[in-house]
């Protein structure tokens, strides 16, 4: 199709676009628009001719986006988000926020520590709007950021790009988690000694080197990995039941142990503290809604 007026077009097209690649299944796009599925069948064929791709095609898990939905995805998103926000103006003070949605990217360790109280605090501020806890770090925060599928993000950095803004919002340590059937009775603390000779549990993105490695070289040390994970979530399994140890972000330790029973000890080993930073794309930077979100974050770190 070519030459194609926007005059031509069904804009509700775009809805349907938009819940095919959130949803990944027909069925569930249709619960989610309130239609019947056959109207979302048909308006997928209808996608396809005006798109000139497949756009989703069927696998074992549903349906799965080409590379041309892919590149649509965050044009189309933003343009009925601008849509919303249009609609959001004719009462600014609405207090409801029923259909629309914000992606935060975090890691698991903030997503742990935060999480809850993050619900609560957008809820506070902004009634019956979902947030969408999606997982990223430092090294692909920016790019995320810039092809729009985040909208805000919580991490130790990664934020440099001239395309995005950013503010601190506190300050990391490093602490220790271990299963405290592992300690001497009455023992409150670990040196060195002992940190280096119990094996350890990594938690790492890339698997293989962490902080507490650079830390230790620095003393001519080193320690022994017996397994890493991409997932703090993984560690109350991981550790329990070992005399291993993990050397963990202080905020995440701190919630783990609250609901694990595994205890936190100070890190013997003298390691840097860190920014923890919320970022966003600066031309978004005066979205009403981004404003209050922010806001929100921002009271739970206070």
């Amino acid at each position: 199709m070519s030459h194609i007026n926007i005059a031509q077009v069904d804009l509700n097209l775009l809805k349907t676009f938009e819940a095919l690649h959130d949803e990944s299944s027909a069925s569930r796009a249709a619960l989610r628009l309130g239609v019947t599925q056959s109207a979302i069948s048909a308006g997928l064929r209808r996608l396809r001719e005006l798109y000139a791709d497949q756009l989703f095609v069927r696998t074992g898990r549903g349906l799965a986006p080409t590379t041309r939905a892919n590149q649509l995805k965050p044009v189309i998103s933003e343009a009925l988000d601008r849509c919303r926000q249009s609609l959001a103006m004719i009462n600014p003070q609405s207090p409801n926020y029923q259909g629309r949605s914000v992606v935060l990217g975090l890691s698991d360790d903030f997503e742990i520590a935060y999480g809850r109280r993050l619900i609560d605090s957008v809820a506070q501020r902004l009634p019956k709007l979902r947030v969408i806890f999606r997982q990223t770090h430092s090294q692909i925060v920016a790019d995320a950021l810039l092809d729009r599928s985040l909208d805000l993000a919580i991490t130790a950095g990664g934020f440099a790009e001239r395309r995005l803004s950013r503010q601190v919002l506190g300050e990391g340590d490093y602490r220790c988690l271990v299963d405290p059937d592992s300690l001497a009775p009455g023992q409150q603390r670990i040196d060195l000694t002992e940190f280096v000779a119990r094996e350890h549990v990594l938690v790492s993105s890339g698997g293989f080197i962490g902080i507490t490695d650079e830390g230790l070289a620095a003393h001519g040390l080193s320690r022994q990995v017996c397994a890493s994970t991409s997932h703090f979530a993984a560690l109350a399994f991981l550790l329990k039941g070992s005399t291993a140890v993990a050397t963990i972000p202080g905020h995440a330790a701190e919630a783990i142990a609250r609901l694990t029973g595994l205890r936190v000890l100070a890190c013997p080993l003298a390691l840097p503290r860190y920014p923890v930073e919320l970022g966003w794309r600066t031309q978004a930077q005066l979205d009403p809604l981004l404003l209050k979100v922010r806001e929100a974050i921002e009271a739970c770190f206070i």
